[in-house]
């Protein structure tokens, strides 16, 4: 039986689940690679608004894609092993990184 207290958490975990994938995201996009991109197509087309739906329909597929193979590696793999997994990668680009800046 669903209560009415419990069906307020699962609306406000929702929310909560929203806004805060909402937040990062939004965080990690400002002024990187794609927003640069997408401010010199919409300067250069003199098409912004066919600019905006171009770029938000890739960033939209690009979101599936990473929310599609996230929910195929939460069922096969363990949370301990994609912890491990996802600092490892971090950490392979962190040295690539410093590899880039160290040449310079």
């Amino acid at each position: 039986m669903v209560t009415e207290s419990s069906t307020s958490l699962q609306k406000s975990s929702v929310w909560s689940t929203f806004f805060s994938t909402f937040i990062t995201i939004f965080l990690a996009e400002m002024g990187d690679k794609t927003q640069l991109a997408t401010l010199l197509l919409s300067a250069q087309s003199q098409s912004p608004w066919i600019v905006f739906l171009g770029a938000g329909t890739a960033l939209i597929a690009t979101s599936l894609v990473g929310v599609l193979l996230g929910r195929y590696l939460a069922k096969v793999l363990s949370p301990r092993t994609l912890d491990i997994a996802a600092g490892a990668l971090l950490m392979v680009i962190a040295v690539l990184l410093l590899g880039d800046v160290v040449q310079l």
